[in-house]
Formats: structure tokens, C-alpha cells, sequence
């Protein structure tokens, strides 16, 4: 479990963008942080994972205060792949992909055989094996998004946290990236992710988290999270939700200005054709 207390961040020590947060993040739980830009999602997974130090409050995994653990220590036990890496110039695949094993060596446990089979695995788990012999910096941008999730893989931490893991993916990625931590979470991981796409959060998550300026402006599951009044109050967006025809969790319908009018031409055709029913029925 992740508990976070109190929590006030900022990038400048003076600005805050995460004021006073309160979050508790189930073991095992699927949860989505969404918002619109700049409401603080980012910021708020750089301070779960500490890499942010709170201005106020504290982060707890499991009870442990993670600004008071080892750095080795936290690694074993949490993830995070940010947005936009930058890697080495030159670096291989397989060598970022090695990463991940980082935190599990030590002066008296160098590489292995099973650290070599991790590695693999996570490779083919990200279908990156064809570009075994390749820079990262050579490849594509869906595929280097797919090379940082391998390596979060390969850390094999029992909580993973994601910022835009479908960043740079087309359409079919991002359902092969997002089933994937869908598998893992059912393996027993704990999954946080950033998204900005509000249909898949509520295809894939537990819980949905809906931020704006640095608060939670609502959460909870899917269905009590996606409606077009918190829409509204978050986006500042029009839309229809509908359910989705293939999971049957609610879908966002952005209206838009032509979908507006259009709504809007309807509401009155249907009004005066009731109208007109009326002084039919009571003639």
C-alpha cells in the first residue's frame, strides 16, 4: 500500500503544484492519475517515487517512509519509468534493458545467469528482441518508449509507476503496453500510471484519480469518476459518456463545438416534435 500524507511539492521551493494531497494507493490495484496539463499528475508520481522532496507531508510504502529508505532498497521495491527519458548516447538495448538488474547486484552478487534470463524475458515481453543490436538512441520513439518499459520490467519491483507509458506508441502499442501491465498487475504488481487518454484509464484502471491545480478534484472507480459533470469541472470539456461496446466501462464522448450545436438541434427538434404529440393526444 502507498499512503500519502500531507503532501506539498514544488519545483522552485517556492511554487507549489502538489498542495496538501492526501492519496491512498491499494496493494495490488490498478490506478490511473489523470488531468489537464499541468495539473500536477507528473509531479505527483516524482514525489511517490522520491524523487521530489515534499515541501510538507510524506510518502509511506507499506508503512516505511520511503524519503528515509536506501536507495538500493527502494529500487527492489518500486519502479518508475518517467516521461521522456534521455539515454546515453550508444547505449544498446539489451544494456539499458541490464538496467533494471541495477539495484539487485551488490559487491558479492554480480551479473547471472537469471539476470540474463530476466533481461531476455523482458525483452521478448516488449517484442524488442529484433532490435537486440541496436543504439537506442537509433530507434523509433514507440520503440525506445518500449525499450523503458522493458527495463522497468526487468527491475521486477512489486510496484511500478508510469508516466505516459503510451507516449510516442501508435494505436496497437498502446493496447499491447497497456495489456501488459494489465497482466502484470494481475500477477500481483501494484500499477500507477499517468495517462492522458480517459477512455483507456477507465478500460484499465481500478481507480482513476482526477487532479486539477495540485488537488484531487474526485476519485474513484471508473464509473463514479467518468461523468460529464467531473469532466467538466476538470477539463472544462463538454462531453456524452456512453458505455464502451467491447469492456462496457464508460467512454468519453467529446462533444466539441460541432457536436454542441449538433446536441443542441436535437434537443429543440425533439422538443417541439413532444409539443406537437401533446396537442395531438389532446385533440
Amino acid at each position: 500500500m502507498i499512503d500519502v500524507n500531507n503532501l506539498s511539492l514544488t519545483y522552485d521551493g517556492n511554487t507549489l503544484i502538489i498542495d496538501q494531497l492526501d492519496l491512498t494507493i491499494e496493494k495490488q490495484s490498478v490506478t490511473a492519475l489523470v488531468g489537464p496539463n499541468g495539473c500536477g499528475k507528473s509531479t505527483l508520481l516524482r514525489g511517490i517515487s522520491r524523487l521530489l522532496k515534499p515541501k510538507t507531508g510524506s510518502v509511506h510504502l507499506d508503512g516505511r517512509k520511503v524519503h528515509s529508505m536506501k536507495a538500493k532498497e527502494l529500487a527492489r521495491e518500486m519502479g518508475i519509468l518517467p516521461q521522456s527519458p534521455s539515454v546515453p548516447e550508444g547505449l544498446t538495448v539489451p544494456e539499458l534493458v541490464a538496467q533494471g538488474r541495477y539495484p539487485h547486484q551488490s559487491w558479492f552478487q554480480q551479473w547471472s545467469g537469471e539476470d540474463e534470463r530476466i533481461v531476455q524475458d523482458a525483452l521478448n515481453t516488449t517484442t524488442l528482441t529484433e532490435f537486440a543490436d541496436r543504439p537506442v538512441d537509433t530507434l523509433s520513439g514507440g520503440q525506445r518508449q518500449r525499450a523503458w518499459v522493458a527495463m522497468a520490467l526487468a527491475q521486477q519491483t512489486d510496484v511500478l509507476l508510469l508516466d505516459e507509458p503510451t507516449t510516442y506508441l501508435d494505436m496497437a502499442y498502446q493496447v499491447d503496453v497497456l495489456d501488459l501491465l494489465e497482466d502484470l498487475n494481475q500477477d500481483g504488481r501494484t500499477i500507477v500510471m499517468v495517462l492522458h487518454d480517459l477512455n483507456q484509464a477507465a478500460r484499465y484502471a481500478d481507480h482513476i484519480v482526477a487532479l486539477r491545480e495540485g488537488q484531487i478534484v474526485t476519485q474513484g472507480p471508473p464509473r463514479s469518476v467518468m461523468t460529464s459533470e467531473t469532466i467538466q469541472q476538470v477539463f472544462g470539456l463538454q462531453t456524452q459518456i456512453i458505455d464502451d461496446p467491447v469492456t462496457g466501462t464508460p467512454m468519453c464522448v467529446p462533444l466539441g463545438r460541432r457536436g454542441r450545436n449538433a446536441k443542441t438541434d436535437t434537443s429543440s427538434q425533439n422538443g417541439h416534435v413532444s409539443e406537437e404529440v401533446a396537442v395531438t393526444d389532446t385533440a
